[in-house]
């Protein structure tokens, strides 16, 4: 073999040798969480991503690097001291990327508003970014209900037990509703609450508020949905004359009376009579 030849081959080896080196040494600084790691300061980061709900993902998937500030990194580590390093590297916009994997979230609920309306309204009704509530400790993304309350300062709980509830007890980003509350959230707490009856078609929030009044009163019923009652039978007389309100007799969330029911009620005040007779 002459000497041209024997350089052809060399030069092809350290080429193929360069392209190994390369390829290796490109996926190790944007594939391998561990490249992170080899750095003092990432040693806290590291050890809360391995525990986080996204351990299974690498870290270069939300913090991105270009290749100059890789390489500016990689030196930094190499001369250790001698080369001074920002703190910010990796940190650009790594919230950029939150809406590329969650898209049932966020994405596809803004078009159908079936997915997720609570992502929908916030992130492209309200051009809120993820960051503005899932800001917690690092890698930690649950959000606290002090975050809720930076923009909804009026929505606070009162009273009767409910006080000390979290926003996300009551609300599902999940669910379509607007109001984000289904009946199922309610009652998972309220099991005392029948869930079939003459008011089952009505919406727990449409009576109750919870950011506002909780118990209803008897006026509250006469000036939203029963407004003519006292024109109804001897709903007038028992209202107007006697000192009673609605809700005397008619038993949250059960309402209806029935003969077994007006025994030890009405006949406290009159004869028992068959509560069949009152709407006449």
């Amino acid at each position: 073999m002459n000497l041209k030849g024997s350089i052809l081959i060399l030069l092809f080896l350290v080429c193929v040798i360069g392209l190994i080196g390369g390829y290796k040494y490109y996926t190790f600084t944007k594939e391998d969480p561990s490249y992170c790691s080899i750095c003092h300061m990432m040693e806290e980061g590291y050890r809360s991503w391995r525990v986080s709900p996204h351990g299974q993902i690498v870290c270069q998937k939300c913090h991105t690097l270009d290749v100059l500030e890789a390489n500016k990194l990689l030196i930094a580590y190499v001369m250790r001291d001698n080369v001074p390093l920002k703190q910010n590297h990796g940190r650009k916009n790594p919230w950029d990327g939150c809406i590329a994997c969650h898209t049932q979230e966020a994405a596809q609920g803004s078009v159908t508003l079936r997915s997720s309306y609570g992502h929908a309204r916030h992130v492209f009704m309200q051009n809120l970014r993820c960051k503005e509530c899932h800001s917690g400790k690092t890698h930690s993304f649950e959000v606290d209900q002090k975050v809720c309350q930076k923009c909804h300062k009026d929505k606070l709980v009162h009273g009767m037990g409910m006080a000390g509830l979290y926003c996300l007890n009551c609300h599902n980003y999940g669910e379509a509703s607007p109001m984000m509350v289904t009946e199922k959230r309610c009652f998972s707490c309220h099991t005392d609450v029948p869930r079939k009856g003459v008011m089952s078609r009505i919406k727990c929030y449409e009576c109750h508020y919870p950011h506002g009044k909780l118990r209803m009163e008897s006026n509250d019923c006469l000036r939203s949905c029963h407004g003519n009652e006292t024109r109804v039978g001897q709903h007038g007389l028992h209202l107007k004359r006697t000192s009673l309100v609605c809700m005397d007799c008619h038993k949250p969330h059960k309402w209806r009376i029935g003969k077994a029911d007006a025994v030890g009620l009405c006949d406290r005040c009159h004869p028992l009579r068959d509560p069949a007779s009152f709407i006449y």
